[in-house]
């Protein structure tokens, strides 16, 4: 149980990085949490598609339109993003990171009957409704990207912590539903990737002082020695390469964003991984209106919401 009233914060600005205004940063958590909200709503779309049949269907899939074998709505979210939601909103009623506020959300949340829930998800949320607990035991087999995909809220309220207490943050609302060392790993270089964007830092610090380093302590991460993956699956490692290499090869949000989603597979998770980063990298006048308006406005504004009360914290 992590309060963020109880450990000294570090010092905001780091090496590498520049001199952010708060208002700045509250922008850009904004920014943030819209483009994972983007991003998840612009790949549902071609969820478990190749990138051959995308290519087939829609050319270049460029618009939020819905579908999908979801059957979406335009601009409807999955799970990524009102996982996201559940768990930012009892961050904010408990006023901390606590793996037990964090629980009751997700079990609330899968009892509202959400459009889509992930095996190892739901597999952990019934053992807490069962037992209580609310860590899993370690598996190798749980390295999926659930708890990586609903990390920013927790990116975003421990703003100013030092990165031991991030990490463990992290950790607490990751292993109710996922513990294993490669999704800790991915969790929590994504939530110290995403503070160090709201902070200043840009593409080529990120790459140096966060994707190198993960790769290096887990070489299941490298994105740049392998094959580029063109169908990336759930598997939190195809993830990530998927989310670094269209990250760190485009220059904006939009081209970011079309470039990962087109690779099809679990396209609304990586959307919304990238969407969370390129949004805190490029900020919000980055972010595409016709993208922004196509969202549901009920997410939109509870994105927005959330956002500037995380940071607040």
């Amino acid at each position: 149980m992590l309060m963020p009233s109880e450990i000294p914060p570090t010092p905001l600005l780091q090496r590498g990085e520049h001199p952010c205004p708060t208002g700045d940063i509250k922008s850009r958590a904004t920014a943030a949490y819209l483009g994972m909200a983007i991003g998840d709503a612009f790949g549902a779309t071609v969820e478990f598609m190749t990138p051959r049949e995308i290519a087939a269907h829609y050319g270049r899939h460029d618009r939020i339109v819905g579908g999908g074998w979801l059957r979406l709505k335009p601009g409807q979210v999955t799970d990524d993003t009102t996982m996201a939601l559940a768990l930012g909103e009892s961050i904010l009623a408990s006023g901390g990171v606590f793996a037990g506020a964090a629980a009751r959300a997700f079990d609330a949340w899968m009892r509202a009957k959400p459009v889509d829930i992930g095996s190892t998800v739901r597999r952990g949320l019934l053992n807490f409704r069962k037992s209580g607990a609310t860590e899993v035991d370690y598996s190798e087999h749980d390295a999926g990207n659930g708890a990586a995909m609903r990390v920013l809220p927790v990116a975003l309220a421990m703003l100013g912590q030092s990165e031991a207490a991030v990490r463990s943050a992290c950790r607490a609302q990751a292993h109710i539903t996922h513990h294993n060392a490669l999704s800790d790993a991915a969790t929590e270089t994504l939530a110290l990737m995403v503070q160090a964007a709201l902070r200043g830092s840009d593409t080529v610090r990120l790459l140096h002082d966060y994707a190198h380093p993960l790769a290096a302590q887990h070489p299941e991460f490298t994105f740049r020695a392998v094959r580029q993956r063109q169908n990336p699956s759930g598997y939190v490692v195809e993830t990530l390469q998927a989310v670094f290499q269209a990250f760190f090869d485009t220059d904006d949000f939009e081209s970011c964003l079309i470039d990962v989603v087109n690779r099809g597979g679990d396209a609304d998770t990586t959307g919304a991984i990238a969407g969370m980063l390129a949004g805190a990298v490029y900020g919000l006048d980055a972010l595409p209106a016709r993208w922004l308006n196509g969202l549901d406005p009920d997410v939109r504004s509870a994105c927005a919401r959330q956002a500037e009360a995380l940071i607040a914290m």
